[in-house]
């Protein structure tokens, strides 16, 4: 028997049972009386017997995995939040399939045809390109992070608390003049409170202040010489005067204080940083940035949490529909490190 793969009828011959009560214990054992559940599990293990995961998802269609579509993986955000959604393996046993989309709408329609192939039974969505309509119409439980969400269940950062933790901080730390640096960003993403945080401490302060909106680019080539541009223009208009720069992630955050450091050797007294995440890259950097921390794993938590609800809602004989997509916050931590001393 060892020699080959035990089948549901290998089973049925050593327990005396028929093959249809040894499928009812793989895919529904309560049918079984606990008596009846110890007999074949005892014979699982007198006969070696492995699971066959695909033969079980042509049993009952259900894969165990979760599709995740991100935008990059250079941002050093999206490959935090990808380390901590993948350890949620530990708590409730599902697997992942990852595509990077790269920005690019028609691509990422594929990817979700290709994870709807492989029977995903739900899906993660930190992308920004495909609306959440369009999303909610897959009819698969979907979770997003930080992008539109108007249609779609979601976790996010209260990024509007964010902002303001990191102008305040700058401003008392008597800043002459507070900078945000910025994608594009849509006022549909989330992110884009991290704007109106900062543009709402300034004119409630009267600060003198500077919003930059830009196209910084999606590669590291491409955002150090936009970042570079933008620091020309600053240390022009505002030389001499204690600058606080609020940057929108900590990669760009990295980005600046390495240019600074290129060109001064050092940090100059007159400039203060801080960035937004707390990835890893600001506290390996040549300085350890001040940030404002997203945890993470909080979110990754609270996503994965709110995906397996919905998952175990569909698994029912008759599932009851969320009557509205629930949309979950997460507190933000400000964090003091060198570049705000």
């Amino acid at each position: 028997m060892d020699k080959k793969n035990i089948t549901f009828a290998d089973i049925a011959q050593y327990t005396h049972f028929s093959k249809t009560t040894i499928s009812r214990y793989f895919n529904d054992p309560d049918s079984l009386t606990l008596e009846n559940q110890q007999k074949i599990a005892d014979a699982l293990v007198e006969l070696g017997y492995k699971k066959n995961k695909v033969a079980k998802i042509l049993a009952n269609g259900k894969s165990e995995f979760v599709g995740i579509i991100i935008p990059n993986l250079y941002l050093h955000y999206y490959s935090q939040m990808m380390d901590q959604i993948l350890s949620t393996y530990k708590t409730y046993g599902y697997k992942f399939l990852v595509f990077v989309g790269d920005r690019d709408k028609e691509i990422e329609r594929r990817y979700i045809q290709e994870l709807l192939a492989y029977k995903i039974e739900g899906l993660i969505v930190l992308s920004h390109t495909i609306p959440s309509e369009e999303l909610a119409s897959y009819d698969i439980p979907v979770v997003t992070i930080e992008r539109e969400d108007r249609c779609t269940c979601s976790v996010n950062s209260d990024n509007y608390m964010g902002a303001v933790q990191a102008t305040s901080l700058l401003y008392k730390n008597g800043c002459e003049i507070l900078i945000h640096i910025n994608d594009k960003v849509s006022p549909k993403n989330p992110a884009y409170k991290r704007i109106e945080g900062f543009a709402d401490i300034c004119r409630e302060h009267q600060l003198e202040h500077e919003l930059i909106l830009a196209d910084l680019g999606k590669s590291y080539e491409e955002n150090v010489a936009a970042i570079g541009q933008i620091l020309d223009g600053i240390e022009q208009r505002y030389a001499g005067r204690k600058k606080g720069i609020f940057l929108a992630n900590d990669t760009y955050a990295n980005i600046f204080l390495n240019l600074l450091f290129r060109r001064y050797g050092k940090l100059p007294a007159d400039h203060q940083i801080i960035g937004f995440d707390d990835s890893p890259i600001s506290r390996g950097s040549i300085l350890p940035i001040s940030t404002v921390g997203q945890q993470a794993d909080k979110i990754a938590g609270e996503a994965m949490e709110l995906l397996v609800a919905q998952m175990n809602e569909q698994k029912k004989r008759r599932p009851a529909p969320i009557p509205a997509p629930i949309h979950k916050v997460v507190t933000p931590v400000l964090i003091r490190r060198e570049t705000t001393q």
